[in-house]
């Protein structure tokens, strides 16, 4: 099996045009390498890479973990929790901070891709639920933005 490159530029250019066209899935296929993007209204996209590589946003989140939680942002994929770009870096938001929408609020690595998460909406960072560098599920609240 040969080694299958992703080009992040073409699937986040790919996941753009879905957003920008309203449509539900794009399919390419290029000297045998396919990449397949589907949309289902979630604010974020996952990248799976093989030998054909499927990209796709999820539609709904797994319920909560607690009250506080109906108004988090939860994780669109499985992978590693940053609050920061680096290392003991200052952190994208912390509890008080106000946000604007699609202002980056933490990263979530997934299979060696660094995905920024966005705030869903302008707000007020009220509760962060996860610490650094920690394992997040699909769904799992992140942080609750009001």
């Amino acid at each position: 099996m040969s080694k299958f490159d992703i080009d992040e530029a073409l699937i986040r250019k790919l996941g753009s045009l879905l957003k920008e066209t309203g449509l539900t899935e794009l399919e390419l296929e290029k000297d045998g390498q396919r990449i397949r993007v589907t949309s289902q209204a979630a604010p974020a996209t996952v990248v799976h890479a093989s030998p054909v590589a499927n990209v796709t946003a999820p539609a709904a989140a797994a319920p909560a973990k607690a009250e506080a939680a109906k108004n988090a942002l939860t994780s669109p994929m499985v992978g590693t929790a940053y609050l920061s770009s680096e290392p003991g870096g200052t952190p994208f938001v912390k509890v008080g901070d106000r946000v604007a929408k699609g202002q980056t609020v933490l990263i979530i690595e997934a299979m060696k891709v660094m995905n920024p998460i966005s705030a869903p909406a302008a707000g007020v960072v009220k509760e962060v639920l996860v610490h650094d560098a920690q394992p997040v599920e699909f769904g799992e609240p992140l942080l609750v933005i009001e």
